[in-house]
């Protein structure tokens, strides 16, 4: 009886640790973005976050499943519009997107909240502390296609790399691991198109939304 009760409790302990990690995982992310000095984002299916407008978002998070309530939703927006501070606050943090076109092709909530939402592009890219290039879909192969990435620098000069995927999250510290993902950070940046452009590409889109 007492081994049952050990397994139980055991169990317990296994499925509170599964609900639990998530949100500590994305505070800890989220504290580190806020002591970055430097930031890096990857992604191929969807905005990123610190980019995203208003309706972009909203309509993002009405895909959720399970759905949200509208409590949840209000509060994931403000959160979500708060964190975009860091591209402009003070002191200076260095950010660089690299953004899949098939990213800026969704019609996410509509032809008029994507065209919108490339237009924001344009404007936050002309920040001097903002670099956004685009991964173009007639590359084909590059070192990009096993996932999304973040990477940033803290100000104590550590450097973490974070993922997430269907509501799990993990948080990447040891050194060795941390400098193959900035090698490939490097590499993403040299294959994708440079600022100037990206910026052409994303001009052309908006064009044709």
């Amino acid at each position: 009886m007492r081994f049952q009760a050990d397994r139980v409790r055991a169990a317990y302990r296994r499925r509170q640790t599964r609900r639990t990690a998530y949100p500590r995982l994305r505070d800890a992310h989220n504290q580190n973005s806020h002591d970055a000095i430097s930031f890096f984002w990857y992604g191929n299916h969807v905005m990123p976050g610190l980019l995203q407008t208003e309706a972009c978002a909203r309509a993002l998070l009405a895909c959720n499943c399970p759905t949200l309530d509208d409590d949840q939703v209000e509060q994931r927006i403000e959160a979500r519009l708060e964190r975009q501070g860091i591209l402009t606050r003070k002191p200076t943090v260095e950010l660089s997107f690299i953004i899949g076109e098939s990213v800026l092709r969704c019609p996410v909530g509509g032809s008029d909240v994507l065209r919108s939402q490339l237009h924001q592009l344009l404007k936050i890219g002309e920040l001097p502390n903002v670099s956004i290039q685009v991964m173009p879909n007639s590359y084909g192969s590059h070192v990009g296609l096993n996932g999304p990435m973040i990477m940033l620098e803290t100000t104590d000069r550590r450097r973490v790399a974070y993922f997430e995927s269907q509501d799990q999250s993990m948080i990447v510290s040891d050194p060795v691991r941390v400098s193959t993902l900035a090698l490939r950070c490097g590499k993403l940046r040299a294959q994708a198109l440079n600022e100037v452009e990206s910026t052409r590409l994303i001009e052309l889109i908006a064009g044709e939304v």
